[in-house]
């Protein structure tokens, strides 16, 4: 009886958190502003180059990571709060896997092998609600207080960005395919480093979690309707996918797919120093690969 009791308020504490993240999506009761706004929100995504197998000559798989904190990056990190006229770009995502016009896939793999539920999404934000006993002023005895569980988006100041880069021998060009993106929270976490009685013990490390992967493809319909905050002129906005697609943002590389399981950068270098020269390396090693093909 218990467990049941337990299993329907873990899915009360869910349904509320959801209907909170509905509540921010109600529109204006009235003409916020000048004109309605519909440029972008009535947009397709700029559809990909056709392309076989056969015409890809050369490809390699990149990961990159974003540090949202990057002046550059923060039409994607901001708003940090809620606000019905604009989002950030992970509000954007975390919206649409709660509306169900998106999935969202576990971080135990970055091949999208395994769909994570939209509530999964609020207990890894550790947005759930919480319940707390008080007593009462008249000391009549205890009361239960339910305190609402918040979004922290502040935390999510990084991105991890899976990517293909390849030559299509037919149109004798390098592109390049976002494939999937996962948002990253970075919070301070107490912990007991165990010192002597009647000392303090605690002590706070910075934790980064990955959150959950999206598969790029199946987001870019959600980001091209979503507007991104880039300048000074609020009516010459452009999408979070444009912003993307144009590679307005600042990133490091991580890792490329090699021979030895993939391993990243920071596997086989010894500080962070050595991390960031290695990542400039096998930047000019494949930005300078589709300049090597030709001959003058």
């Amino acid at each position: 009886m218990k467990k049941t009791i337990t299993l329907v308020s873990f899915l009360l504490f869910v349904s509320l958190a959801c209907a909170q993240q509905v509540e921010n999506e109600k529109k204006s009761l009235v003409l916020d502003g000048i004109v309605k706004r519909e440029q972008v929100k009535e947009r397709e995504p700029t559809p990909y180059p056709a392309i076989q197998e056969a015409d890809i000559f050369w490809s390699k798989r990149v990961w990159r990571t974003l540090d949202l904190r990057e002046k550059i990056n923060y039409p994607l990190y901001y708003p940090t709060e809620v606000l019905r006229s604009r989002k950030s770009f992970v509000q954007t995502l975390v919206g649409a896997v709660q509306q169900g016009t998106l999935k969202a896939y576990d971080t135990d793999s970055d091949e999208f092998i395994t769909e994570l539920p939209a509530s999964e999404l609020i207990t890894r934000f550790e947005a759930l609600d919480d319940t707390l006993t008080r007593a009462k002023m008249d000391g009549s005895g205890d009361t239960t207080i339910i305190v609402k569980g918040q979004f922290h988006w502040g935390e999510v100041q990084e991105l991890l960005i899976k990517e293909d880069w390849y030559f299509d021998k037919r149109l004798s060009q390098m592109f390049i395919r976002i494939i999937g993106v996962c948002p990253i929270r970075v919070y301070a976490k107490e912990f007991d480093a165990g010192g002597e009685e009647g000392e303090d013990a605690e002590e706070v490390e910075v934790v980064k979690k990955q959150l959950f992967w999206i598969y790029y493809p199946d987001a870019r319909k959600v980001l091209a309707n979503t507007i991104c905050f880039v300048g000074e002129n609020d009516m010459g906005q452009i999408s979070f996918d444009d912003l993307l697609q144009n590679r307005r943002f600042a990133s490091y590389i991580t890792a490329v797919s090699n021979n030895q399981n993939n391993r990243k950068i920071e596997t086989y270098t010894r500080t962070g120093l050595d991390v960031m020269l290695e990542s400039e390396r096998l930047k000019n090693e494949l930005m300078n690969f589709e300049s090597d093909l030709w001959e003058y």
